[in-house]
């Protein structure tokens, strides 16, 4: 598997997140940061996941996804938008329940190109730990199944 990629771009309020290859836990704090200030944007008005060239997410970045639809529903009343072409991506998404929080497609009519790449940032072992923990609470919240599924992962994550 290639290493994971997170590319955004921003036009006018409507932002894109492109993810490629394997993408993993090593870019969480600065998935958040940029989670962050693109929810804070006066112009935020929309927000499409590009997953075509993804060949797998982890639920850290699952659960930061879902952190991001939950926000902009609560926030500014918008349902992001997922492209997802591979089936068993597709399958994962289903079974997280992200059917219920997101629009899925598995094709669309507009071109678009990411141009800014987010890279890993250094950071402290208890900060990476916040953001899993965070992640996995979001995911456990979306269903019993995954309620369940994360239900030890997030007790032992709270242990001291």
């Amino acid at each position: 598997m290639r290493p994971g990629q997170i590319l955004v771009a921003d036009h006018v309020g409507v932002y894109v997140i492109k993810m490629t290859g394997d993408v993993r836990l090593t870019l969480c704090i600065s998935f958040d940061r940029f989670i962050n200030t693109m929810l804070a944007e006066p112009n935020f008005s929309s927000v499409l996941f590009d997953l075509s060239e993804a060949e797998a997410v982890d639920s850290t970045t699952l659960g930061l996804m879902a952190k991001i639809s939950l926000l902009a529903q609560e926030k500014r009343d918008i349902t992001p938008l997922i492209l997802a072409t591979n089936a068993s991506i597709q399958r994962i998404l289903q079974t997280m329940g992200f059917a219920d929080i997101f629009t899925i497609v598995d094709k669309l009519e507009v071109e678009f190109t990411p141009e800014k790449n987010l890279t890993a940032i250094e950071c402290d072992e208890n900060q990476v730990k916040e953001k899993v923990l965070e992640a996995h609470k979001i995911l456990m919240g979306l269903n019993e199944k995954n309620h369940e599924t994360f239900r030890n992962l997030v007790a032992m994550l709270e242990k001291p």
